[in-house]
């Protein structure tokens, strides 16, 4: 090899490491909660994830602790992929299966809830990460009791509202969607199946039709009116997340979930300090991520939404990987045009 080319080589192998330097602090990811109907994780963190106002949120955050409401926008599940009643057993629908988020999951009539009627509604879901994906939103069935583990047979088959990729306002997806008739306590559930990736999030709202005459739940008392956190409540809170809104945080994510390709923000910043090698699992998980193709989802069959495809990391490396080599192309193409020059 000659000392020029030896030379190319030698900053084409230098400017590599720093590619990927810049890919490893590109954020993936994507976090919310549906808003209205207001989702019960956001009805406990707009009371106060360490004290709240309602004995049903008292009750969750006594069973899964504050953190869980903290983390308000991140009840998920990474590598769902469409399978979402495989992977989220019956009973645990609302805390998606994770042990994190298990006082949602209590069953109690008490709940604080939105009103809702039958006919067209405007649901809104608060988006700290956007995403493209699709949602899929699903009513309880006649007959519905709220003081039983909430599982997938309570739901109706066939979601009642589907969109794909919806607008985004002031932080919100908004989209439109017919209500069935209902009477009473009931509620509304939502699968958003991202078609980046194969994560996906899950909320739980509930909703009185009418008037909450107290009799759902073992005679509880009418529930309070739930409210969604506000932009300031968000902003205040947001210290004590472990959940980076532009990309994962510190906390597990759901089985066979592997790192998003972000630091911590806590993690100092080091020129000198190599990056971790991914363990085996991680690196089987990404593989996985990134070895489909993005294809249409079909929602309003099935019921479950399957929309997988790449991850995040994919792009981003694909990116890097073009520019480090047309970065070296561009170095030996100068380096031939002057040898021929002389």
């Amino acid at each position: 090899m000659t000392a020029r080319r030896s030379a190319a080589a030698t900053v084409v192998l230098g400017v590599a490491p720093l590619a990927l330097a810049g890919l490893a602090a590109s954020p993936a990811a994507a976090h919310g909660t549906l808003t209205d109907p207001v989702s019960r994780v956001s009805a406990c963190y707009a009371e106060g994830p360490e004290s709240p106002d309602s004995a049903a949120c008292r009750a969750a955050v006594a069973a899964s602790g504050p953190q869980a409401f903290y983390d308000w926008n991140e009840v998920n599940i990474a590598d769902a992929a469409g399978k979402h009643r495989q992977v989220i057993p019956d009973g645990k629908l609302c805390s998606a299966g994770r042990d994190k988020y298990r006082g949602l999951d209590l069953p109690r009539g008490d709940w604080p809830s939105s009103p809702m009627t039958a006919g067209k509604h405007t649901f809104r879901y608060k988006a700290t990460a956007p995403h493209k994906g699709s949602f899929a939103l699903y009513l309880t069935k006649e007959g519905y009791d709220p003081a039983k583990p909430l599982k997938w047979s309570d739901l109706e088959a066939k979601p009642f509202a589907t969109v794909t990729n919806p607008r985004l306002e002031n932080g919100e997806y908004v989209f439109d969607g017919t209500v069935p008739a209902r009477s009473g306590r009931h509620l509304v559930y939502s699968v958003w199946q991202r078609s980046d990736s194969p994560e996906a999030f899950y909320t739980c709202s509930d909703v009185v039709f009418g008037k909450d005459n107290g009799q759902a739940g073992g005679g509880a008392a009418p529930a309070p009116t739930a409210s969604a956190p506000s932009d300031a409540q968000i902003e205040q809170g947001a210290g004590q997340s472990t959940v980076d809104h532009g990309g994962h945080g510190g906390d597990e994510h759901g089985a066979g979930h592997a790192p998003e390709p972000s630091a911590p923000e806590s993690a100092p910043a080091t020129e000198s300090a190599p990056a971790p090698a991914p363990s085996a699992e991680q690196a089987g998980s990404l593989q996985a991520q990134g070895a489909g193709t993005p294809s249409p989802v079909a929602a309003a069959s099935g019921g479950d939404l399957a929309e997988t495809g790449g991850g995040a990391s994919t792009a981003y490396l694909a990116a890097g990987g073009a520019g480090v080599l047309a970065l070296g192309a561009a170095v030996l193409f100068a380096t031939a045009r002057r040898r021929a020059a002389r």
